[in-house]
């Protein structure tokens, strides 16, 4: 395992880290020996965003009696609200929140305290003058964080909170999908001619503008980046659901993350302990296998706009449906092919379904790939049925 420097913080992680969301309705047992391995094989970096209150209790027993060897990210705006997971800037509720991640974690202290999901504009311009912003830096101030960071998926947002000196890290989606891409390329019709076979000459497709001045911009000002998305979800590891129209291996994706200025780790959505040993394995491959350039090459790219990522940032919802879930099973048939009677039979186990959206729209308002939320409901509802 390789190690870098978080930026201009005295902290040092493992480049290749854990990402705990899919930790999350993982037994106890299941959770300990992903963290075991991890640890194990030299990841010393865990991310937690998650508000549910099982999964938080799961790693910080994991973890006892070894905390001082972890650096955790914590989340704070990341709340559980009513049995849901919820994006809040009210600040009892993220106080709250906040608090009971360090009594779950067993712990008085989080390396790096994130502010959650800052995703537009006019998000960023109301937090620095905020009561979020005054908590999070008396946390500082106390202690209890080393150091604040702040996620977000807009490079525009990114780069603001960047340049006002209020945060030291930046949690940020990056993988050759999103980046190289320029926003104003027509992307169904980029698809199409890819689909149709036609040949066209992507040479000129660099990095995209506002995703470059961010990232020269974190290295300029010792921001570091931690990467989130890396796979797309797994998406970019299969020729069919891939955004770019070709399958990558996890190693190319990780390869590509390492390479882009200011990124000092890469959060790896890791589930099973087979996961967590294949992304160590990235350090035994020869320098050809993990280069990504061959697969992008001369490939027609899309971003992943209107594409689930499964990110689950649309709750809360009102009927308490898990969004991220239906479009899986949906995706599932739709892109993997699977058979609809057996992933049906999942779908129908979930508490809520997509017979009980309202159509109420609040949950595309918070996507940050704008994915068409009612639409698909609409689509699991006719194919599943009720």
């Amino acid at each position: 395992m390789n190690y870098r420097k978080l930026g201009n913080t005295d902290i040092t992680v493992s480049e290749i880290s854990l990402g705990c969301e899919h930790l999350q309705g993982k037994d106890y047992n299941t959770v300990k020996t992903v963290i075991d391995t991890a640890l194990d094989v030299g990841i010393n970096f865990l991310d937690v965003f998650m508000s549910e209150p099982h999964v938080r209790t799961n790693i910080g027993k994991a973890l006892a009696g070894r905390r001082e060897k972890v650096v955790i990210q914590g989340h704070v705006g990341a709340c559980w609200v009513n049995g849901q997971y919820k994006v809040s800037r009210d600040i009892d509720e993220c106080v709250t929140a906040f608090e009971d991640l360090l009594t779950r974690l067993q712990t008085d202290y989080i390396d790096i305290g994130f502010i959650h999901f800052v995703d537009k504009e006019t998000d960023w311009d109301s937090l620095p003058d905020s009561a979020m912003m005054r908590y999070v830096l008396s946390l500082k101030e106390k202690g209890i964080i080393r150091a604040v960071g702040m996620s977000s998926h807009d490079p525009v947002t990114a780069k603001k909170a960047v340049e006002s000196g209020l945060i030291d890290v930046l949690m940020f989606s990056l993988n050759p999908a999103y980046d190289l891409v320029p926003k104003e390329q027509d992307m169904i019709a980029l698809f199409d001619e890819v689909l149709a076979g036609k040949t066209q000459d992507y040479s000129a497709l660099t990095l995209e503008n506002a995703r470059a001045e961010l990232y020269r911009t974190c290295e300029e000002r010792g921001v570091a980046i931690t990467v989130m998305k890396a796979l797309a979800m797994g998406t970019l590891l299969s020729a069919e659901r891939s955004p770019l129209g070709v399958a990558m291996t996890a190693a190319q994706c990780i390869h590509y993350a390492l390479t882009r200025p200011a990124v000092a780790a890469v959060m790896v959505g890791l589930q099973t302990v087979e996961e967590v040993r294949a992304a160590a394995a990235y350090y035994d491959l020869a320098e050809e296998e993990r280069d990504p350039t061959a697969v992008l090459g001369g490939l027609g790219m899309f971003n992943a706009s209107g594409l689930c990522m499964y990110c689950n940032h649309c709750l809360p919802c009102p009927q308490k449906i898990d969004i991220a879930a239906v479009n899986k099973y949906l995706d599932l048939v739709e892109l993997d092919k699977r058979p609809a009677d057996s992933v049906g039979a999942h779908y129908s186990a979930l508490t809520a379904t997509a017979a009980d959206c309202t159509q109420c729209g609040i949950c595309e308002t918070r996507c940050p790939f704008h994915v068409a939320v009612r639409e698909r409901m609409k689509h699991a509802n006719d194919l599943f049925g009720k």
